[in-house]
């Protein structure tokens, strides 16, 4: 091994011993082992991959057998793919087993079934990564059983903002309606407050109306004038309460009967408004591409505009190298974070930080090597990316 491979190596060891905090799962803290192979083998993004060459959608039904069969063929087939690289190196890492025959696949079945059984196990895979703190946006889901601490709570609020959209849209007094849901959600943010929670989550569908426009309420209003009166009063209360508004943008799910990334030019922009006129900080979290930059530029004109972890269909090497580079460039790195994993188990989330930390190494070599920053200020950078500014922006603390 050369010199050079050997700082690019030592570089990525250490990051890789470096604190994160997992800014978005869906982890429950009652089962957050994989109970199966299949389990973590199944994965919605690696399962969307392998169904593109020929998995079968009911794959849980077919034999024991044939399920193997079929996974090993699908497996073989997208060896190239950044989930399969995951896939791997859980098995891998975390087991010691390469995924090759039939036999493969049963010792794999066997030693997860086996660590689902084993004390301490998702702490035992947290701390392989030093993954320090999870957020989960279900209070009932907070409680970590085993593990050292419970999730960071911010819970979302969409299903709630959906509902009162349409129950204001039908009320025959819009604006008395309108009064009753505002003291409803002010009620609810306080007792979110009082619980501890740094903010509340929402993911938000595409948008025709603009947080700069002044809308009055009517029978004629629209839901998406409606949605932004809501949203000022959310902004205005979480500025009341010191709380963070994290704002989930770029999947859309009304135009089939499946999500897919929009990558609306002015999604950011119908949004500054709120960013302008409320002190509350935000964190915008984007699956769509081209909305990478967009954040940006926000969190750069505006000092409470912070840029989460990247979400959905942004979870590829390229997104994250180009998203890496524009924030060193513009953002001071502690209003950035880089994880959000998005993971069912313990096993899923430390697939995709383990690929995230071996990027983001990879990444700032190449800034060190270019003569851009040194590795002391690639270390601060990647303390801050994986978990500081997470830490400082949630209000937790290590302990």
């Amino acid at each position: 091994m050369s010199m050079l491979q050997m700082e690019r190596e030592s570089l990525i060891e250490e990051i890789m011993r470096l604190d994160v905090l997992d800014t978005h799962t869906h982890l429950v803290g009652e089962r957050l082992r994989a109970r199966d192979f299949w389990e973590i083998a199944h994965y919605f993004w690696l399962n969307k991959e392998m169904q593109a060459v020929g998995y079968p959608k009911q794959a849980t039904e077919l034999p024991e057998d044939e399920r193997i069969a079929a996974f090993l063929k699908a497996y073989r087939a997208t060896r190239n793919t950044l989930m399969n690289w995951v896939l791997t190196q859980i098995f891998k890492t975390l087991y010691g087993i390469e995924l090759k025959d039939e036999q493969s696949i049963r010792e794999a079945d066997a030693a997860v079934r086996a660590s689902s059984e084993r004390e301490g196990w998702a702490q035992l895979v947290a701390d392989r990564l030093s993954i320090q703190a999870f957020v989960t946006n279900i209070p009932e889901h907070a409680a970590f059983q085993e593990m050292r601490r419970s999730a960071i709570v911010i819970p979302r609020i969409d299903g709630k903002l959906n509902e009162w959209v349409r129950t204001i849209g039908q009320a025959e007094e819009p604006q008395q309606q309108f009064k009753a849901i505002q003291d409803e959600l002010k009620q609810l943010l306080l007792s979110y407050n009082q619980m501890g929670c740094p903010g509340i989550m929402t993911t938000l569908p595409g948008y025709a109306s603009s947080a700069n426009d002044s809308y009055s309420l009517s029978k004629a209003s629209t839901p998406d004038q409606i949605l932004m009166l809501l949203l000022h009063t959310v902004c205005e209360i979480a500025e009341q309460n010191d709380m963070l508004v994290q704002l989930f943008l770029g999947v859309e799910r009304s135009w089939c009967g499946t999500a897919v990334p929009v990558n609306d030019p002015q999604r950011i922009l119908k949004l500054s408004a709120l960013f302008d006129r409320y002190a509350c900080r935000f964190e915008l979290v984007v699956a769509s591409e081209l909305n990478n930059l967009d954040v940006v530029q926000a969190a750069w004109n505006f000092p409470n505009v912070h840029v989460g972890g990247l979400w959905w269909f942004n979870f590829r090497a390229s997104t994250y190298r180009d998203c890496m580079q524009y924030r060193l460039e513009a953002l001071p790195s502690m209003n950035s974070s880089l994880i959000a994993s998005d993971a069912r188990c313990i096993e899923w989330s430390y697939g995709k930080i383990l690929l995230v930390k071996r990027l983001l190494g990879e990444f700032l070599y190449e800034r060190i090597q270019s003569g851009w920053i040194d590795r002391e200020l690639a270390i601060e950078v990647a303390k801050a990316w994986l978990y500081d500014s997470a830490a400082e922006r949630y209000r937790f603390h290590n302990s």
